[in-house]
């Protein structure tokens, strides 16, 4: 089949990626799309021969990035006219045909659904010159996308998405808007990719969806911990995480995964948006404070030493001073690991964008500013906790901070860990001593065993034993 490609030279792709874990996946596979047409990814725009912006929308602030990047490849483009610039994701979902009219310089906009269409759309722009555009939205996730994406040599993780969608509609949220409604991928195509994964000398995986607890909800196929432990079971993967939890959907049953499975990270995050049973409400997020809290309660129960992150909305439509003290009493009784915390951003569509009660960008920043310094503490002061503890790391690559010869990995918990060590170790777990505790990170080093030797000590690397 004749692509209208050229062949006779090398083919670039500038790739860049906004939002969130669901994103950096659909990435990868737009990479490996890609790859088959013969483009090699690159980090030099101004090289590239097609440039790709996969787009977040979940926030204002993310959505205005997108256009104050692509604004930064116009220049390219009036230098180069066979460049090729693509808008994907999120925003282009949520805009579809009027990006041509706000960024008219564009030539193709795929929506979320139409990921495994753009080599087509390429080939569009390419033979006919013209623009390009799919945004229409699928019922099945298995049919019409391709999970195969290039692996590099270095990597160590990698992301499953498992189900996309959401049915929920929280009323701040667009995900139903831009992802649609939910849907399950098959449980014998995911362990298939984890198998694959596994081959390639991927350690750990990451399960994501935007709900993952409602993973075969329809009836048709696994429920999710019965899908996270046959994802446990095979053989070569160490570790195992899932991304994002909805409260109202967590079960008793994966809340016992923790205890029952080895390789299953002692780590969760369970967005809780708000303290106040008002603003709850208010968000219809489908569950109270107490019932929040229960939920806590009963995995610390089962694993002591869990780690928990939240995500918080500040500023929600007619957020009062006691709704935010009540959500500052939730953080001071979990204690969180990390929060991620944002303001109120009204997004096009959803019920929240209408109300009344709209918080003063003041007020809200004021709020928002407390919560992170109180947070910011008490995520220092758990990192400090950890000094003198030896904990497991999967070392996952060079630091990007520090010394040339520091490796940065993750603990089962998802501390982040930098540490000295030879690139060799890359790809394994290491028991790692941690020496020092920051903000956003744990300083250590990897232990070393000591053993008489004609009568003197000799250090030795656990690893190398």
């Amino acid at each position: 089949m004749n692509t209208g490609l050229p062949s006779e030279k090398q083919k670039f792709l500038f790739l860049k990626t906004f939002g969130c874990q669901m994103n950096e996946n659909d990435s990868d596979r737009i990479a490996g799309l890609l790859k088959k047409m013969e483009y090699t990814v690159i980090d030099n725009p101004a090289a590239a021969d097609i440039i790709i912006l996969n787009t977040c929308s979940i926030r204002y602030n993310a959505q205005h990035k997108v256009y104050s990047a692509t604004g930064r490849f116009r220049k390219l483009k009036e230098l180069n006219k066979e460049l090729i610039i693509g808008i994907g994701g999120c925003v282009a979902q949520q805009e579809g045909e009027g990006l041509f009219k706000k960024i008219p310089y564009i030539d193709i906009v795929f929506g979320t659904h139409s990921i495994h269409k753009l080599p087509e759309l390429i080939d569009s722009v390419i033979l006919r010159r013209k623009k390009a555009i799919a945004v229409e939205f699928a019922d099945a996730i298995d049919l019409e996308d391709s999970f195969d994406y290039p692996l590099e040599g270095s990597s160590v993780k990698a992301f499953v998405t498992i189900m996309r969608g959401c049915n929920n509609f929280c009323t701040y949220c667009i995900v139903p808007y831009v992802r649609g409604r939910e849907a399950s991928r098959k449980s014998s195509d995911i362990l298939a990719e984890v198998r694959r994964l596994a081959e390639n000398g991927i350690k750990e995986v990451m399960l994501v969806g935007q709900n993952v607890n409602s993973y075969g909800n329809n009836g048709s196929d696994i429920s999710f911990p019965s899908l996270l432990k046959a994802v446990c079971m095979v053989a070569g993967i160490e570790r195992v995480r899932f991304m994002t939890s909805h409260p109202k959907d967590m079960s008793q049953e994966l809340i016992e995964m923790f205890a029952a499975a080895p390789k299953l990270c002692r780590y969760i995050h369970l967005p809780i948006q708000s303290g106040s049973d008002r603003v709850l409400k208010m968000m219809r997020r489908g569950y109270t404070r107490d019932g929040y809290l229960s939920k806590i309660d009963k995995v610390k129960k089962i694993c002591p030493d869990i780690s928990v992150t939240t995500d918080i909305i500040v500023g929600f439509p007619g957020e009062t001073d006691r709704d935010f003290e009540d959500t500052m009493d939730i953080i001071k009784r979990v204690e969180y690991d990390g929060i991620f915390s944002f303001n109120y951003s009204p997004r096009p569509e959803t019920e929240a964008s209408r109300y009344d009660g709209q918080v003063s960008d003041t007020v809200r920043r004021e709020r928002l500013a407390f919560l992170q310094a109180f947070q910011k503490e008490v995520t220092l002061r758990k990192n400090k906790a950890m000094t003198g503890q030896v904990k497991e790391v999967l070392v996952e690559g060079k630091s990007k901070a520090g010394h040339s010869d520091e490796l940065t990995g993750r603990t089962g918990c998802n501390r982040i860990v930098n540490f000295c060590g030879r690139r060799d170790l890359i790809g394994r777990v290491m028991p790692v001593r941690i020496e020092d505790g920051y903000s956003n990170s744990l300083k250590g080093s990897v232990v070393l065993e000591q053993k008489k030797v004609d009568g003197g000590l000799q250090k030795r690397m656990i690893y190398d034993a």
